[in-house]
This record gives C-alpha cells, structure tokens and sequence, in this order.
C-alpha cells in the first residue's frame, strides 16, 4: 500500500492459493493497468505453472495465452503494460531460486519494538472509542510479541473487560485483570506456550525431547507445535533444538521459577499474570 502510495497507482491485491491456474494469473495480469502494483500474498504458494508464467511476465511484460488443446494448439503473446509486483510470504525458504532471484529486491520485515507498539495502540484505541492509559498501553504492548495483530487483538479483549467488568476505561488495573482471563503472561506466553514449556522442565525433567513425543504429552498435532509455538519460544531463548530434540533453555526454567534439575526458586512466578 505505501509503494502503491507513493508512485500514485491503483494497487491488486491477490494470494498464492487464489491463483492456482495458469489462466488465473493471466486474467488478473492482463486486466492490471499501467504501473499498477500487483499484491500477491503468500507467494510461496503459488503453483508452478503460475510461476512458470509469472517468469515470463516479470521479465518481458509479456503472457503467452495456448488456445486449443494437442496439436492444433497454438500459443497467443499477450503484450502487458508495466507493472509493479510486490510478493509477502512468512517462509521464503519455499520460495524457488528461480522466482526469488527475479525479485529488483528482497527485504525483511523485523518485529515491533514495544514503544512502536504503543502508538499502534494509542490509535486503535482511539478508533475504539476507547480511553486507553499509557501504563495499560505499555502493559499490552509488552505481551505482543512484537507483532500489531496481537497488540489490536489483546486491546479488544482490554476494551471487553473494561466495558463489561471496569470503569470503561483501559487502565492498568483493567490491562491486568483481562489479559489474566485470556491466560497472557508476561512474556507474552499463552496457554499453549506454557504447556509445551511445562511439559519440557517438569514431565521430561529437561532432558531433550522429540516433537511428536513433546505434541502428544500437550495433546497437540506436531505440525501446530512446530508453526505456531516453536518459533516464539525460539526466538525468545525458552526452547533450543538439538539433535536429540526439544529442550527447555534456562530462561525456561527461570520463567518457572525454577532452577534446572532443581526444585522451585525463591519468588516463583504467577503462571497467569506473569507477577
């Protein structure tokens, strides 16, 4: 949207499962008007004639549309203004070289800093109709792992809180109460979260754990532990693999309040509000 923005064009916006046929891609292609930008989500789901087309379409701003079927088929050029196209995919590892290296640029968007974080929700809150605190602001930013989607949906549940059980007013107090409710610690770590880190520090006793093993003790599928859970944790130091599997960091067990091998620390923390 701010490329599109910028040079003052119209912008497409479509996603890799959406285009699954060669004649899908040639009907939004040749439907883009002159320096038009061309969205395509989840890039890296894109099947492979449409990539095999996109080449083309990339480099010579041209389609070859078959009309026909066998021998009598013929191939049809189908001359495309210049356009613009803007890929997002989560795993570019699944992107094929071909496609990537076609791209003028490959950037990377890093995560929010909670004082970015801050603003995200001075605004939502006021599209909300919400009065929000700084302190409650602070307080929801730092439970978001970095990421505005998160911010915007625990803000709603604050917002539900505060409505139905507070003053109406987001306070620190309100903040608190709803995201103990909704089970967000201060790490940001859900239910989930901590079940796969309890399940590592106190039923495997931190020894390494394989992840279909680590699924069935959380009553999870391996590919959700895998996606969804793992990478937060990674990221954060709570969990690292090894090659003989999962296992719980120090920073785990510290969250616990819990030393490794050992029993239960001084100050052990409230697994519900991260106190």
């Amino acid at each position: 949207m701010i490329i599109s923005g910028e040079l003052g064009v119209p912008m497409r916006v479509s996603s890799g499962p959406a285009i699954q046929h060669a004649g899908d891609l040639a009907a939004v292609l040749s439907s883009l008007e002159e320096g038009e930008v061309l969205f395509i989500d989840e890039i890296h789901r894109l099947a492979r004639p449409v990539e095999e087309m996109l080449y083309v379409a990339m480099e010579d701003f041209r389609v070859d549309i078959v009309v026909g079927k066998g021998p009598g088929a013929n191939a049809i050029p189908l001359t495309l203004p210049p356009f613009t196209v803007v890929g997002a995919t989560t795993r570019s590892g699944l992107l094929p070289a071909p496609l990537r290296d076609r791209f003028g640029f490959t950037g990377h968007l890093d995560y929010y800093e909670p004082a970015e974080l801050e603003q995200v929700l001075a605004r939502s809150a006021s599209l909300l109709g919400l009065e929000l605190t700084r302190e409650a602001a602070s307080e929801i930013a730092r439970r978001s792992r970095g990421t505005p989607r998160i911010s915007n949906r625990l803000l709603r549940r604050v917002r539900d809180w505060a409505q139905v059980r507070g003053s109406g007013v987001g306070d620190h107090e309100a903040a608190m109460a709803a995201l103990a409710v909704y089970e967000v610690d201060a790490l940001g770590l859900d239910r989930l979260d901590r079940a796969v880190l309890q399940a590592l520090v106190t039923r495997f006793s931190g020894q390494p754990v394989g992840l279909s093993t680590l699924a069935a003790a959380v009553g999870e599928e391996p590919d959700t532990i895998e996606t969804v859970v793992e990478p937060f944790l990674l990221r954060e130091g709570l969990i690292a693999r090894t090659p003989r599997g999962r296992m719980a960091t120090p920073g785990a067990w510290e969250h616990f309040g819990l030393t490794p091998g050992g029993g239960v620390g001084q100050g052990a923390l409230d697994l519900t509000t991260g106190g």
